[in-house]
């Protein structure tokens, strides 16, 4: 199985930047893993590290806006038939509903670095029918550090950049906390300040 990912991810990955954008907008490989490659091409000289974050940006935004116009046009009846396909379960789904209507659309932002909630969070996006545009610049602006993150690791690596799963795991759940952790406060405070500002 590793062999025919590797092929697959070779083969697109040749075509440049555009392969970069395309894998990340069909995501049947994991983007940590299709960036760190990237990151990787960066360190041989065939790509560079600048246009290959713009590529990665523009492919992760147009596979995330695909899923918000699931959400827009199809709604959760859609998602519960062919949700699975997409490799969104009913579970991720449920999470990022309550996540969405609980804090807003400044959620489609923190969500980004959440293991569980990273792509389903586009769909109630769309079934709530958010902004486009300000759907689309919070998710520009989680995925560009999320693009610089694993291709810097990618290139370090070099070789062994296919090892960027085992390097990055204790990383990664330590700042989807401090982030889901910066959000709570962040919207405790939202909180606390519009009660303040009704008190007789």
């Amino acid at each position: 199985m590793k062999e025919i990912i590797m092929h697959v991810l070779e083969t697109i990955i040749s075509m440049g930047y555009f392969g970069v954008a395309l894998a990340l907008m069909i995501e049947i490989i994991p983007s940590e893993i299709v960036l760190a490659y990237g990151g990787f091409m960066v360190s041989t000289g065939d790509l560079n590290f600048a246009w290959t974050v713009v590529a990665g940006t523009i492919g992760a935004t147009i596979a995330q806006v695909f899923l918000y116009w699931i959400g827009y046009y199809g709604g959760r009846p859609f998602l519960q038939k062919y949700g699975k396909y997409l490799l969104i379960h009913s579970k991720h789904l449920d999470l990022s509903e309550r996540w969405f209507k609980k804090y807003g659309g400044g959620v489609v932002f923190f969500a980004r670095f959440v293991p569980v909630v990273r792509q389903a969070i586009s769909i109630p996006a769309g079934i709530a029918k958010m902004p486009l545009g300000r759907f689309i610049f919070y998710t520009i602006l989680a995925t560009i550090p999320w693009s610089i993150l694993f291709i810097y690791l990618g290139e370090s690596l070099g070789q062994n950049w296919d090892q960027i799963k085992e390097v990055t795991a204790p990383y990664i759940d330590t700042v989807a906390l401090v982030i889901v952790a910066i959000f709570v406060l962040y919207f405790v405070y939202k909180f606390i300040k519009s009660r303040r500002k009704f008190k007789p």
